[in-house]
């Protein structure tokens, strides 16, 4: 709720201890989440080598997490808007964890398809809901921006330590051990949920509208689909239509849902400028970082030769970096506007970029530098948009909001793989053409030429005179690649700054609690909307336990 500092009403009360113990469960399941982020890449060989899968169910095991949790997102927020965001947590946890169980223990590729394919759904209820309950668990803004941190910090613990235990893992047991660490978590979960977190529902949002989830589905799902097949294999007759369809069907769903009395989301949040200034920060930097994190990657184990273990400790600074100005980013808007606080992150991460042009001249140190600064930049990004994406929404849409939150980050990631992943590729080939020596076999230098990862599995079967022959160049050729997406980054970050800069310029210090500038064109029926909601709705519909 935001008043004037003025207006002579108590503010919101602070949260008690027991707001946060239920931060505490919300962030152990934020971590899980993102531990499911890197933990396939690292199993995917021995699992290969397993269940034997073909090339278009290896794709399918690798890409159907993210295309189920990217289109079930909005709907599963918006439901636990309408029967309760607690409900749809502990529901999704359940699932999760059996869903893991499955994976773990799959016999053959269809089975650890369909088990990716209900861990996506279950992430898809869990992830809203876990950013929902932290605006039911925190009222005072301070708070709740604290609590916004220390959720982006969960996020990127999970993403520092997934490779680590994920590599320490993988060299003990079998590949499908990486999907047991959920259980436990999720366990913990279930028994502490009930306990801490409070239930949460609005009983004014009507029934859910069966037409407007399959209208979402079909939207969003041939886009991550059309974007992904960008990526592996550029644009064709496919990819193209699957964009052009899921456009026409998003068009279709925000026509019906301005219709509806009860939407199952509500379009009027996008005429709030916070909200989507804020909505479409957290996708552009999701895109960013998505076209660049692919080469560091490769960049590590590919031209640096590290194993999966040793690259994932390679990045822990980057990690602990971003850890730390994610917790920082909420106690600097005490004092300063969200936007400046944004705006010179924003630059950190752009020299971040910036430095990473220049490793071909400095190689591994200069990578790692790079990595640590565009992290340091990332962390108040995380905390400070996400709680102006949820904020931003009246507190009985918030499940909705948080929904297009994550909604949009997953579409951030993957634009920047497809779009500007595909500039690195498009240079790596060009840099690379004309360049392998005539004595490496014409099948190893094909192959070569479509990737470096390629590259490096046709290396591996030469002799190494041969080898070095065709893996000298291909390293300076992915170098170029790295520095190409470097470079595109790099630009899109700085104007996002100056974007940030004027569109967020209206938001207050979080210490002052006042209200956004009068001169500011955000929505005021949203505005006023979030005010007597979150004055009504908190004592009998918030309830905990």
């Amino acid at each position: 709720m935001h008043v004037t500092a003025s207006a002579g009403i108590e503010g919101p009360a602070p949260a008690d201890r027991r707001a946060w113990l239920g931060l505490s469960v919300l962030a152990l399941a934020t971590l899980l989440l993102s531990f499911d982020v890197t933990l396939l890449y690292l199993a995917a060989p021995q699992l290969s080598a397993d269940l034997d899968p073909s090339s278009t169910q290896m794709l399918w095991i690798m890409d159907i997490y993210s295309f189920m949790i990217a289109g079930f997102m909005v709907t599963m927020g918006t439901l636990g808007d309408r029967i309760g965001r607690r409900k749809v947590l502990l529901v999704g946890a359940l699932a999760f964890g059996a869903a893991s169980l499955l994976a773990a223990y799959a016999p053959n590729a269809e089975t650890l398809i369909a088990a990716r394919a209900l861990l996506g759904v279950a992430g898809a209820s869990v992830l809203p809901s876990t950013l929902s309950l932290i605006g039911v668990l925190f009222r005072d803004p301070r708070q709740r921006a604290f609590a916004m941190g220390v959720w982006a910090a969960s996020f990127s613990v999970g993403i520092a330590l997934g490779p680590v235990i994920g590599g320490l893992m993988l060299e003990a047991f079998w590949w499908g051990s990486v999907f047991l660490i959920a259980v436990p978590i999720m366990g913990v979960l279930l028994v502490a949920g009930p306990l801490v977190l409070p239930e949460y529902r609005n009983p004014g949002a009507g029934r859910l509208d069966p037409t407007s989830v399959v209208l979402s589905l079909a939207a969003i799902l041939p886009v991550v689909y059309g974007i992904k097949q960008i990526a592996k294999h550029g644009v064709d007759g496919v990819s193209a239509g699957a964009l052009v369809f899921g456009a026409a069907m998003g068009v279709w769903f925000a026509l019906r849902q301005r219709r509806l009395e009860h939407p199952l989301l509500d379009v009027r949040l996008f005429a709030d400028r916070s909200f989507s200034a804020a909505l479409a920060t957290s996708t552009l930097v999701g895109a960013a970082l998505g076209g660049t994190y692919l080469f560091i990657t490769q960049y590590l184990q590919l031209v640096e030769e590290l194993s999966p273990l040793e690259s994932g400790l390679w990045l822990v600074p980057g990690s602990l970096a971003l850890i730390a100005t994610s917790m920082l980013a909420p106690v600097a808007t005490r004092r300063f506007r969200p936007a400046y606080v944004l705006a010179v992150s924003l630059l950190v991460s752009a020299v971040g970029y910036a430095l990473l042009t220049q490793v071909g001249e400095g190689g591994l140190a200069v990578l790692i530098v790079g990595f640590v600064l565009l992290y340091a930049g990332t962390g108040p990004e995380m905390a400070l948009a996400t709680d102006l994406v949820v904020g931003s929404a009246p507190q009985e849409k918030a499940g909705s909001a948080s929904a297009m939150h994550s909604t949009g980050g997953e579409f951030g990631i993957a634009f920047g793989v497809a779009v500007i992943g595909s500039i690195g590729t498009a240079v790596y080939r060009d840099e690379l053409s004309g360049k392998i020596p005539g004595t490496v076999p014409a099948d190893a230098a094909g192959a070569a030429e479509d990737s470096m990862a390629a590259a490096h599995a046709a290396a591996a079967e030469l002799p190494d005179g041969v080898a070095q022959s065709l893996m000298e160049p291909a390293r300076d050729a992915f170098v170029s690649g790295l520095g190409a997406v470097s470079v595109v980054a790099t630009v899109l970050i700085v104007a996002l700054a100056g974007l940030v800069l004027v569109a967020l310029r209206h938001v207050p210090p979080s210490g002052t609690g006042a209200v956004p500038d009068a001169g500011s064109d955000d929505a005021p029926e949203a505005r006023q909307e979030q005010e007597d909601s979150a004055v009504e709705e908190a004592a009998p519909v918030a309830a905990r336990g």
